[in-house]
């Protein structure tokens, strides 16, 4: 598989569809079933603030997958992500309400490398507080 965007059609400063990801505390127990991630962090409230925390807090694994659908589904491959890194800076803080979080995720070109790759950079914010830092992937394009 290969990714639907060609080089030759992106500049640095392309920007990609910005997406919104809701995360509720189902989401969180969902994520916990199929990763195996039961610590109580993530689906405790009791426990979460007894260790330090505001609140439940999703998966970083959660939140670092959910940063970078936003560059698969612009690439149209997730093959074509070759590399991928964050910094964890702060939690996604998941209330238990109807509402629960918003992960909001932009990205755009940063550099274009060598064998028609690029280097895409991303920025997650939760609650007005970005939440991945050096959020970085490398593409490689048509």
């Amino acid at each position: 598989m290969t990714a639907t965007i060609g080089y030759a059609d992106v500049e640095v400063g392309t920007e990609l569809p910005a997406r919104t990801f809701p995360v509720s505390r189902a989401t969180l127990v969902q994520y916990a079933g199929a990763s195996g991630d039961f610590n109580p962090i993530h689906w405790n409230e009791k426990f979460a603030r007894e260790v330090g925390l505001p609140d439940v807090i999703a998966h970083g694994m959660f939140t670092m997958a959910s940063a970078i659908r936003v560059v698969t589904d612009w690439a149209g491959d997730p093959g074509a992500v070759v590399e991928y890194g964050v910094r964890f800076t702060k939690p996604v803080v998941v209330p238990n309400d109807e509402q629960g979080a918003l992960i909001e995720v932009t990205a755009k070109v940063a550099a274009k490398l060598d064998d028609q790759r690029v280097r895409v950079d991303l920025t997650a914010t939760s609650a007005g507080q970005k939440v991945l830092g050096m959020s970085r992937a490398v593409v490689q394009l048509a």
